[in-house]
């Protein structure tokens, strides 16, 4: 059996609100989540993503939130899930014209999620952020 693809997802949070993308494709609302990369940590890979995919930039969580696994393309991923929060949210970055960004409720988050095990996760994730921000 092929080794799982190794990925880092991360839950971008900011005054209370989670930043959602879209797809590739333009079909589905994920959060921003891509390959962790040969002599990369998990957590580089996850603030790289949020990056390149939202156009955010903070701090990520000390140890991960969770991890899930999916299927695409007949191969096995699995991703580790970081939280982000975030400093600074800019106009152009990477992949801006390839994917829309929207900043959401954490029950509208957890509504677009598909994969149930990253559901899980945002809605423990947005639980948390319930308390800290009232």
């Amino acid at each position: 059996m092929p080794t799982p693809v190794r990925q880092a997802a991360a839950i971008p949070v900011r005054d209370g609100l989670v930043c959602m993308v879209t797809s590739r494709s333009g079909r589905r609302w994920v959060v921003p989540k891509g390959r962790i990369e040969v002599r990369q940590t998990a957590a580089d890979a996850a603030a790289t993503e949020a990056w390149e995919e939202a156009g955010v930039l903070g701090t990520l969580s000390a140890d991960p939130v969770g991890t899930f696994g999916y299927e695409k393309d007949g191969r096995d991923h699995q991703a580790v899930v970081f939280v982000l929060t975030v400093d600074e949210v800019r106009e152009q970055w990477p992949e801006q014209y390839e994917r829309r960004r929207e900043w959401v409720t954490p029950e509208e988050a957890v509504t677009r999620i598909e994969e149930p095990e990253l559901r899980k996760i945002v809605k423990a994730v947005c639980r948390n952020l319930r308390v800290v921000t009232g």
